[in-house]
């Protein structure tokens, strides 16, 4: 969870979505292509941050879970309910991923407090989320982009706050998360599979093999 949604290390425009528009997910998968590498050999790697055992904090493995129950390749998603990512596993998580998956480009998704009028918003950006920098905790940066959820309004007993955040806003704003993600996933281009070719004796030129 990063309390301050002002905590990023921005390069570029950061882009803010409300989470109730009609096509905030649409939107959402237009800004992740933007930011994706288009025809990248790199795996495109959801990590997605947080606890279930804070109700503003679930967003991240809120994400994860829907993201789970669905085809969303060519992309890959770690941080669910039942295995979720946070401040006391971050590290090793974060070294099993990069083991598993060769130069991985990474997503951070994590929720954040923000202004009162930003509530319910879902900012996009160029570089990493940086988890428990509201709490002075030294956890690593993550992700080559972010997404974040505004969820709560921050600047006054913060994990009071965290701690009652509506789960119905959690959850929703999770779902429009999780279906931008897919809709980017299926507009994403795969992996370019080249013609097989077959050479042609007689003409001496290559052919296409059907």
């Amino acid at each position: 969870m990063n309390l301050k949604n002002q905590l990023f290390n921005r390069k570029g425009s950061l882009a803010k979505i409300n989470h109730d528009d009609d096509q905030a997910a649409e939107k959402l998968a237009n800004e992740i292509l933007e930011l994706l590498p288009n025809y990248t050999a790199r795996p495109i790697v959801f990590v997605c941050i947080g606890t279930d055992r804070s109700t503003g904090d679930s967003l991240g493995p809120l994400i994860g879970t829907l993201l789970e129950e669905r085809d969303i390749s060519p992309f890959h998603v770690y941080g669910t309910l039942d295995d979720p990512i946070h401040a006391v596993n971050m590290e090793e998580k974060l070294e099993q991923i990069k083991k598993k998956h060769f130069n991985p480009f990474i997503i951070g998704i994590d929720a954040c407090l923000g202004r009162i009028k930003s509530v319910g918003s879902i900012q996009v950006g160029s570089g990493p989320v940086k988890p428990g920098a509201g709490v002075n905790k030294e956890l690593p940066e993550v992700g080559n982009i972010h997404i974040t959820g505004i969820v709560n309004v921050s600047g006054f007993m913060e994990f009071f706050v965290l701690q009652n955040t509506r789960l119905n806003l959690v959850l929703k704003m999770a779902k429009t998360i999780a279906n931008g993600i897919y809709e980017s996933s299926l507009q994403f281009p795969k992996k370019t599979e080249w013609p097989k070719l077959s050479w042609d004796l007689d003409q001496d030129q290559p052919t296409v093999a059907e």
